[in-house]
C-alpha cells in the first residue's frame, strides 16, 4: 500500500460515547455501530453484547441489530461507517476472532479499556484478500462548531499506520 490513509474523524460526542460505553461494560467487551458521513463519525450506536461465548473475551452484533443500525444511518441521512468494541485489559489491537468477521468495508475501531477506564483508541481496515488489519489515523473534533479544527488521536505508533496480522486471542 502507497500513500497516506485518509483519517477517520470523530465528533467529540461519538469519541466520548464509545469511551463511556467501555468504561460502563468493563470488564466485559461493548461493541456498536459509527454512523456518519465522508469518514466523518457523528454518532457511535450502543449495541448489546449477543455473544454466547462469554462478553469477556468477545462481542456478536445480532443481525437483527445491525438492520436497526443501519435504519438510524439513514434516519440520519449517514451512512453505517463501521463498528467499535472495546478490549477489556488487552491492547487495541485486533485479535484472530476479529480478523476472521470482519469485513473489507467497514472501519473497525478498538479501544482498549485498562482496570476500567479507557485508554488508546484505534481503527483499522480488513484488507480486500483479508489477510490482516491496516491501522488507519483517528482524530477528534475539538472546540469548532463547523468541524473544522481537529486533534490528532496517538496510535502508539510513529506515523500512526501500521500493519497487523491479527494474533491468536
Amino acid at each position: 500500500m502507497t500513500g497516506t490513509r485518509p483519517t477517520l474523524v470523530f465528533c467529540a460526542e461519538a469519541d466520548t460515547g464509545i469511551r463511556r460505553h467501555g468504561r460502563e461494560a468493563y470488564p466485559y467487551e461493548c461493541c456498536g455501530a459509527l454512523i456518519g458521513r465522508d469518514r466523518l463519525v457523528t454518532e457511535a450506536l450502543a449495541l448489546p453484547n449477543a455473544t454466547a461465548e462469554g462478553p469477556r473475551r468477545r462481542f456478536l452484533v445480532r443481525p437483527a441489530d445491525y438492520r436497526a443500525a443501519e435504519r438510524r444511518a439513514t434516519e440520519l441521512g449517514a451512512e453505517l461507517l463501521g463498528f467499535y468494541h472495546s478490549h477489556p485489559d488487552h491492547p487495541a489491537r485486533p485479535s484472530r476472532y476479529d480478523l476472521d468477521h470482519a469485513w473489507p468495508v467497514f472501519a473497525y475501531v478498538i479501544v482498549s479499556v485498562e482496570g476500567g477506564e479507557p485508554r488508546t483508541l484505534t481503527s483499522w481496515r480488513l484488507r480486500e484478500d483479508r489477510s490482516a488489519f491496516d491501522e488507519e489515523p483517528v482524530a477528534v473534533e475539538s472546540g469548532s462548531e463547523d468541524g473544522t479544527e481537529t486533534r490528532r488521536q496517538g496510535s502508539g505508533q510513529a506515523g500512526g499506520r501500521r500493519s497487523l496480522r491479527a494474533s491468536p486471542s
